[in-house]
């Protein structure tokens, strides 16, 4: 099993979850060849990992829509993990910014891992978003499973009355769709895993500098920490990003998950009122700074299942408190490094 695969190309490699899975793939020894657009940002992945210059390669791909553009990319390896995907809500072209980029860039790594019959296997991060249907009410008390689909239509997607938000999860969806699309019809001689997680949060090692370049999750609880009004959790469903890390590693290796779709998710859920008595009891200036606001009850009318990707894929999640605390503590001190 540990020698499926060993050397394994991690797109968005300098973003939020790229940058842990390029870690967990490290420790375990294995050759990363890192894709990033940003060489800059690439550069400051490796100088940040010396003790691994023998296994840690950056490549530059500064168009991750184009097959052409992951051709080198893919020479040499028998794994990929592609994580890369375009967020930004505040797009104004749904569909050129966000759908079709999405689309584009499942396609490109397909295409690519086609061409090189080395490839095992290809991991791909779609996302909650792509499971979730927002018209599925309760009761009675309901689970979604990696069996689910969100039904929003590509014309509802990229609508252009259609908010940002909405937009994003159609770009998951139709992107994942893409993938086991392309498995169907060209049947290569790798396989597919893809894996759907919810709202990501936990301490950060990509490049970041400071509060400002936080990624939106985690940005959300450093609001939180500061004193801002209590968002609302628009699920109350999380994964910790070492735990996805894990998630995605053991997806690439288990020759036994191919084909496969998993929920990666914490059984422990979430509110932003949780958040807050965290940081209150956590941090000596946590009960000072942090506004408690109207009280949010967590919604328990539905769950959604991380228990067979904890089980098939091995992951032990761990608890919301201990992600709070790892990354507020490191914000803090991202803070503390500012002000000087």
């Amino acid at each position: 099993m540990s020698s499926f695969p060993r050397n394994v190309l991690v797109t968005g490699a300098t973003g939020f979850i790229g940058a842990h899975v390029v870690d967990e793939l490290l420790r375990r020894g294995h050759k990363v060849r890192a894709a990033t657009r940003s060489e800059e940002k690439g550069k400051l992945l490796k100088n940040a990992r010396t003790s691994y210059n023998d296994q840690l390669e950056i490549f530059q791909i500064k168009d991750f829509s184009n097959a052409v553009s992951f051709k080198d990319a893919v020479e040499q390896v028998d794994g990929i993990i592609h994580v890369a995907s375009p967020f930004d809500y505040s797009v104004q072209d749904n569909e050129n910014q966000l759908v079709k980029p999405a689309i584009a860039g499942v396609q490109a790594v397909m295409e690519a891992a086609a061409a090189n019959p080395g490839v095992k296997r290809v991991v791909i991060t779609s996302s909650f978003a792509s499971v979730l249907d927002v018209n599925r009410k309760s009761p009675p008390h309901f689970t979604y499973t990696s069996a689910d689909w969100n039904p929003l239509s590509y014309e509802e997607s990229i609508d252009k009355d259609t908010s940002a938000v909405v937009a994003y999860r159609g770009s998951k969806k139709f992107a994942e769709l893409e993938a086991w699309n392309f498995v169907k019809k060209h049947n290569p001689t790798f396989d597919l895993v893809t894996l759907c997680p919810p709202m990501t949060f936990g301490p950060i090692c990509h490049p970041v500098t400071k509060i400002a370049d936080l990624n939106e999750s985690n940005n959300t609880l450093w609001k939180v920490a500061s004193g801002q009004d209590l968002p609302v959790a628009r699920v109350p469903f999380w994964v910790d990003v070492r735990d996805l890390a894990v998630a995605h590693v053991e997806a690439l290796l288990r020759p036994e998950v191919g084909g496969k779709r998993f929920t990666v998710a914490s059984p422990d859920k979430f509110s932003y009122s949780k958040v807050a008595d965290i940081v209150s009891g956590e941090f000596d200036w946590g009960e000072k700074r942090v506004t408690k606001g109207k009280r949010q009850e967590i919604d328990e009318s539905h769950d959604l299942d991380g228990e067979t990707a904890g089980t098939e894929l091995g992951v032990r999640y761990r608890s919301f408190r201990q992600t709070v605390k790892d990354f507020i503590e490191q914000a803090a001190g991202l803070e503390q490094q500012e002000r000087k």
